[in-house]
């Protein structure tokens, strides 16, 4: 395979460190963007020339260019952006505020976006490159308790979707991977944030919080494997524009296409009736 250099975000743990140590083991080279360099110190240690440890925080927009000069500067490319940082909240819409909505938008889109901006110059120059969104199975369905996360991550896949097609004339993929439940780290203490309940919603979400807290170490899915298939993808021919992520993944996903298809039909009659009647159909070139 032809070596790559990857920038992964949130290397740390979970997704991202799993992605980081995977890349590593097939020959590929690493930039560990991280808030705390510490934490991937190991990996640096062990790969000392194709590792590269950079502290960053992802909602620090402005920093996105100069971890892309860093990157440019120690390789000389980029051909892997995996936006991976992230987190969630627990909490009905009324119980979690304008402060923690906005943090996730800017932690899940905002400070993707900045990255991927600054990125695209040098994929557009060397005509190649793939960008790996981690979005997840809550970025394509949403149930009570998770609004927040949700917003944010279907926010990611929308301005995903429109950046795969302005992209692709140029030889750069994009790839949103919508993982079910692995063992990450991701519904552990002191990473999963819980709002304050409230005596309205507190019956309404219990079921809900009490699986979010207690699943940890007990989830389906195994990182390792999954940032295999990652790897594996980035060095293919093709990637998906979309990609579930464990089996759980694959049937809510599939579900839930087939409960929309469902609705559009049955309510596609009065749907219809909204148009002039003597309107000419739309022609539009996408």
């Amino acid at each position: 395979m032809t070596t790559q250099t990857w920038i992964i975000t949130g290397a740390s743990r979970g997704f991202g460190r799993a992605l980081a140590e995977a890349a590593l083991e097939a020959g590929d080279r690493v930039v560990a963007a991280v808030r705390r360099p510490e934490s991937v110190a190991d990996l640096q240690a062990a790969h000392p020339d194709d590792c590269m440890v950079a502290e960053f925080d992802v909602r620090e927009v402005a920093a996105a260019p100069g971890l892309v000069r860093d990157t440019l500067d120690r390789f000389g490319q980029i051909d892997v952006l995996v936006n991976n940082a992230g987190r969630a909240v627990v909490g009905a819409v009324e119980e979690v505020g304008d402060a923690q909505l906005r943090e996730l938008m800017e932690l899940h889109l905002f400070g993707p976006a900045a990255l991927v901006r600054a990125a695209l110059p040098a994929m557009r120059g060397r005509g190649f490159g793939t960008i790996v969104q981690m979005s997840s199975q809550g970025g394509r369905m949403s149930f009570p308790g998770v609004s927040t996360y949700s917003a944010s991550k279907f926010a990611l896949e929308g301005w995903s979707e429109s950046l795969a097609g302005e992209v692709a004339p140029f030889g750069i993929r994009v790839l949103i991977v919508e993982p079910s439940r692995f063992r990450t780290g991701f519904n552990g203490a002191g990473v999963l944030e819980f709002a304050e309940a409230s005596e309205t919603y507190r019956d309404v979400l219990a079921g809900v919080r009490a699986d979010m807290a207690g699943t940890d170490g007990r989830q389906e899915g195994n990182p390792k494997r999954a940032a295999e298939i990652i790897v594996y993808l980035a060095h293919a021919e093709e990637v998906p524009l979309r990609l579930p992520l464990g089996r759980e993944a694959v049937e809510r996903i599939s579900g839930v296409h087939r409960r929309g298809l469902q609705e559009v039909e049955r309510w596609a009659e009065i749907a219809r009736s909204a148009d002039f009647a003597d309107a000419p159909a739309s022609v539009r070139p996408i």
